[in-house]
């Protein structure tokens, strides 16, 4: 029935090549490292939000950066290595859902820290917070959000590419064993026996059995003579008749 053959179509729809999410995978993963350690060690160079100390730890740190840079790794790490679409599709949603809470995430900790923010101020001058606005939050999850959500859309879309290898793999599953040769088979036969040759023309010798006649041998030869009876006269009228009979 063709439902019954749609089933393991289906299922054979749902590997992919390991390579299709491995660039953005690699991507991901590398901003989610970002993401995590910036609040800690940006201080270093005079790029961070405060307090502006390295590896100060806060719970606005934990979840608005520390949480969604872990979930971005996993993502990516999940997108780079898999074969299997339902995995790729939700490695796709993980990253994405980072990328959009780096992006809301400082806003709505102001619903719960003040003006201040869960998140802390910016430090430096005003081009320096434009920069570090961008980097730590907005920009990073802009970007985060961006490659997840192509990704993912490589994951959900079925190519004519994933139908043939689907349909490739199905035939070389269901193809027969080879089966070994029977060893009641019979023996070859052997070679035929070679005829025998053609005769024809004067000088050329005739098989007839294990006998050999050679065509060329001449007839035996029989001559006849008839004399003429006692008393007869041996002159005029005397006749001597040869009879020569070849058999």
């Amino acid at each position: 029935m063709a439902g019954d053959d749609a089933l393991p179509r289906r299922g054979g729809l749902m590997r992919v090549t390991r390579s299709r999410g491995l660039i953005s995978g690699l991507l991901l993963m590398l901003l989610g490292v970002w993401g995590a350690l910036i609040p800690f060690i940006g201080p270093y160079f005079h790029y961070a939000y405060t307090p502006d100390s390295a590896w100060a730890w806060t719970s606005g740190r934990l979840w608005l950066e520390v949480l969604p840079g872990v979930a971005t790794f996993l993502g990516g790490l999940l997108l780079a290595t898999t074969a299997n679409r339902a995995v790729g599709v939700f490695a796709g949603w993980l990253a994405s859902v980072a990328g959009a809470w780096f992006v809301v995430g400082p806003v709505l900790g102001r619903l719960w820290e003040g003006s201040e923010g869960a998140a802390g101020s910016p430090v430096g001058g005003a081009s320096r917070q434009v920069w570090e606005q961008i980097g730590f939050f907005t920009g990073l999850g802009a970007v985060i959000l961006f490659l997840a959500a192509q990704a993912l859309g490589r994951f959900t879309v079925r190519s004519v590419r994933d139908v043939r290898a689907a349909e490739l793999r199905a035939a070389r599953t269901t193809e027969p064993a080879p089966t070994a040769p029977s060893a009641a088979a019979p023996a070859a036969a052997g070679p035929a026996a070679a005829p025998a040759p053609a005769t024809t023309g004067r000088g050329q010798a005739e098989f007839a059995g294990n006998k050999t006649v050679d065509s060329e041998t001449p007839p035996a030869r029989t001559d006849t003579v008839v004399q003429p009876p006692v008393g007869a006269s041996s002159g005029e009228g005397a006749t001597r008749a040869d009879t020569r009979h070849t058999t």
